[in-house]
């Protein structure tokens, strides 16, 4: 493809682009194809010549989009969402057209230098201390192992990276019950052991229940393991309860262990003044996530992690062969010794483009909107009676389940509860996820999607209640 061929191309391509967006609302939210549906549509093997581009162009509109679920949907409520925007496409455009490997100030200063600019500006923005510095990772889950390979290297002077672990290194993790599975996930690939990673109980709002900590690391120590580290929640995925982080920062400092706070969701919140009562004791946490792919229209992949002590996290990953070296040595940052990836996408500039399209205001009006819309409708479950909320709802989720009064049966409920699920999502007009809050099959639905207005709201939930209205009893 020549660049006048690739001129036309483009232009072509971000018509089909901005019609999607334009109309995105026209699709079915959940694709409805089958398993294999797709595949078994693609050749077995790749074409031995060039084929025209009019052809691959069709195929993608043919093929690939009806198997694609729309995340860009206004009526997309499911799991969290992974927001985008047209400013942060066209960043994207810009910077897979340059295709730029950023692994270091060297191989492109300025999308070093930006980065730097952009933690910097969205550590203000949130409320963090000026104590912490940022880089950005892909997801939060890498940032999570990113804190605890750090708490284990800490802990013992960056021994196990050089030595591995001895018999007698016994090390302890703790997080609630409500925490994200890649807390799960870090453990394992830190070598720490799934065994070793103590998931404590909960208050009546689903979150971690401090005395159950103490106890757990007082207990812990009396059989000879070493507590490490405590995830701490802002936001969990099941139904966004938030841990008290003053009191949890309280029990680190006095057993010396390592705070991680996870905010993957929730972190978005913070650009509001009012919700910084989350983050209240978070001058004494060691690092901290959240996630401006899920809630602040950039689309992903792009999780922002800051920590307060930045030469424990390169001391952690840095390696220097000879081929890396640069002139430049200290006077620069080189972000690939600051996580797990050599490579490294030029994330900072769709963040660029959104902070500076939206301004702090106009990100404040979103997020704010999005919050009043659960906030109405978790009013208006309250007062229907067949249904009820089963978890508070302080940020953009609602947790409710369908409970006919005459109903006590639980595993009946949790039937009903799944067939609306069911039902909703294959009407394609909404989209909905699940979870189970103390074993009850509980339905989700996050107000959160970039564009979502009221009436999407509204529609959905005159959709579930006809859908479950409907079921046989």
């Amino acid at each position: 493809m020549d660049p006048s061929e690739f001129r036309a191309r483009a232009h072509e391509l971000v018509d089909w682009m901005a019609d999607y967006l334009e109309g995105v609302e026209r699709y079915p939210v959940q694709s409805p194809v089958a398993p294999r549906a797709t595949i078994d549509r693609l050749p077995l093997l790749p074409p031995e010549n060039a084929e025209p581009f009019d052809d691959i162009f069709r195929d993608f509109r043919e093929i690939i989009v009806p198997g694609m679920t729309h995340w860009q949907h206004p009526s997309f409520f499911a799991y969290f969402p992974a927001n985008s925007s047209p400013p942060s496409v066209l960043a994207e455009m810009l910077t897979a057209t340059m295709g730029a490997q950023c692994m270091s100030w060297a191989t492109s200063p300025a999308a070093t230098e930006l980065e730097e600019r952009m933690m910097e500006w969205l550590r203000g923005m949130i409320g963090l201390p000026g104590t912490f510095t940022g880089v950005l990772q892909d997801t939060a889950s890498t940032a999570t192992l990113c804190a605890i390979l750090s708490a284990r290297e800490s802990f013992t002077q960056f021994q196990i990276n050089e030595r591995g672990f001895s018999p007698e290194m016994r090390f302890t993790i703790y997080c609630s019950s409500e925490a994200h599975s890649s807390v799960d996930k870090a453990v394992k690939i830190a070598g720490l052991g799934t065994s070793h990673l103590r998931k404590l109980p909960v208050d009546e709002q689903y979150a971690l229940d401090t005395g159950a900590l103490e106890s757990a690391i007082e207990r812990d120590r009396r059989k000879g393991y070493t507590p490490l580290c405590v995830v701490a929640a802002i936001g969990t995925t099941g139904s966004t309860a938030i841990d008290p982080l003053r009191t949890i920062a309280g029990i680190c400092r006095k057993h010396k262990l390592w705070l991680h706070v996870d905010a993957a969701f929730a972190g978005s919140a913070l650009v509001l003044p009012e919700y910084r009562w989350m983050i209240e004791g978070i001058e004494a946490a060691d690092s901290f996530v959240f996630n401006p792919h899920k809630w602040l229209f950039t689309n992903f992949d792009c999780s922002a992690y800051f920590v307060r002590d930045v030469e424990a996290l390169v001391r952690t990953f840095e390696i220097l062969p000879e081929y890396l070296k640069t002139p430049e040595g200290d006077r620069v940052n080189n972000y690939r010794d600051w996580g797990v990836q050599l490579g490294r996408r030029f994330r900072a500039l769709k963040l660029w483009f959104v902070i500076r399209s939206y301004g702090i205001a106009g990100l404040q009006a979103a997020v704010r909107e999005h919050i009043a819309m659960a906030q109405r409708l978790a009013a208006t479950i309250g007062r229907t009676p067949d249904f009820e909320l089963l978890a508070p709802a302080p940020l953009a989720l609602v947790c409710f389940r369908y409970h006919p009064p005459q109903v006590t049966d639980e595993t009946l409920l949790d039937r009903l509860n799944a067939a609306i699920l069911d039902r909703v999502n294959r009407s394609g007009a909404a989209f909905l996820s699940h979870t189970k809050l103390r074993g009850r099959y509980t339905l989700r639905l996050v107000s959160a999607q970039t564009s979502v207005q009221q009436h999407h709201v509204d529609e959905a939930w005159a959709l579930i209640l006809t859908t479950a209205r409907a079921l046989s009893l």
